[in-house]
């Protein structure tokens, strides 16, 4: 494989992480709306594209050893690296710098999702369990006024007269 075809499997990986960014925004959404009727869809989807980015990053890295022996590189090197020894002239330095500076964009980004997500379900984890350590186990009902009351431990007896 040549840079050509190393910047197309870059183009492609990037095109994935978008999508992932994507995916987790719609978890977002469904986090902050309180509708997770369907997160547990969207956590699957995000899983599917995290999936596909290992499998991409996977032929990239294959890809980019191919490129740095043909340059004289490492065959271990990075992108950094790759684009710091691309030849010259030529477009590959600027082309994968671009890659670079792209890839660690969307990075970051999806970073920041994530762990606002991460920030979403530890509240909500967190708001349940109050709630359940709040709960006395005491059965209640609710009185004409309709507040909560709690039921009496005796035996009742209703009598009904026609």
């Amino acid at each position: 494989m040549g840079p050509q075809e190393l910047s197309t499997l870059l183009w492609r990986e990037r095109e994935l992480l978008e999508m992932l960014q994507f995916k987790l925004e719609e978890e977002q959404l469904l986090l902050t709306s309180g509708r997770t009727r369907w997160l547990a869809q969207a956590n699957r989807e995000v899983e599917n594209v995290m999936e596909k980015v290992r499998e991409a990053t996977l032929v990239r890295t294959v890809a980019s050893e191919t490129v740095a022996t043909t340059w004289g590189l490492s065959p271990e090197a990075t992108l950094r690296e790759l684009a710091a020894g691309a030849p010259e002239p030529g477009p590959w330095r600027e082309i994968f710098e671009g890659h670079l500076a792209g890839l660690t964009e969307l990075t970051v980004r999806i970073r920041t999702v994530r762990d606002s997500n991460a920030q979403f379900v530890t509240h909500a984890a967190r708001s349940t369990q109050e709630t359940l350590a709040n709960l006395d186990g005491e059965a209640r009902t609710y009185d004409a006024s309709g507040a909560a009351t709690a039921q009496s431990d005796g035996a009742r007896l209703f009598d009904t007269v026609l």
